[in-house]
């Protein structure tokens, strides 16, 4: 089992929509960075889990978790000429882009903020702050009990 943080826009897709979906599980679609993709690809695993991260917002923060329902897949947004994930060099044969289900784990007492993990000692090598755009991140099993535990207070 492997620990990630995933970002999305809450305006676009929350940690409350997942938690809304048919049985709380959905699909993580729409990425379109090369190495989120990878991480998705050839590294998330169902099991694993994920630190649900909302982003682009008023305060970005870890907001709650989930888990890894299901290994990673053609994401079929790639292939459809109205989606705004459409990729015109995607084909069935060779597919460019992929993602992964979640399903809806635990919504935290608390938002944690990104500048409280900036200011938390056992956080300052997380990926969040050294490479904060990435969309997909892994995260160290210590810093995933470290969010937790702050979520949770």
């Amino acid at each position: 089992m492997a620990f990630w943080l995933f970002k999305s826009e809450p305006d676009e897709y929350s940690l409350q929509d997942l938690a809304a979906e048919p049985g709380g599980c959905g699909r993580w679609d729409g990425i379109r960075n090369y190495q989120a993709r990878n991480f998705l690809r050839d590294q998330v695993s169902p099991g694993d889990e994920v630190l649900f991260y909302h982003s682009a917002c008023k305060v970005p923060a870890v907001v709650g978790t989930a888990e890894v329902t299901r290994a990673a897949y053609p994401d079929p947004a790639q292939f459809d000429p109205d989606s705004q994930y459409f990729d015109p060099k995607a084909s069935a044969d060779e597919p460019r882009w992929h993602c992964v289900d979640l399903s809806w784990r635990s919504e935290f007492a608390r938002p944690v903020p990104l500048a409280e993990i900036k200011q938390t000692s056992e956080l300052e090598n997380m990926m969040l702050v050294k490479q904060g755009r990435l969309s997909i991140q892994p995260v160290a099993v210590e810093e995933w009990h470290t969010i937790v535990r702050l979520g949770e207070r």
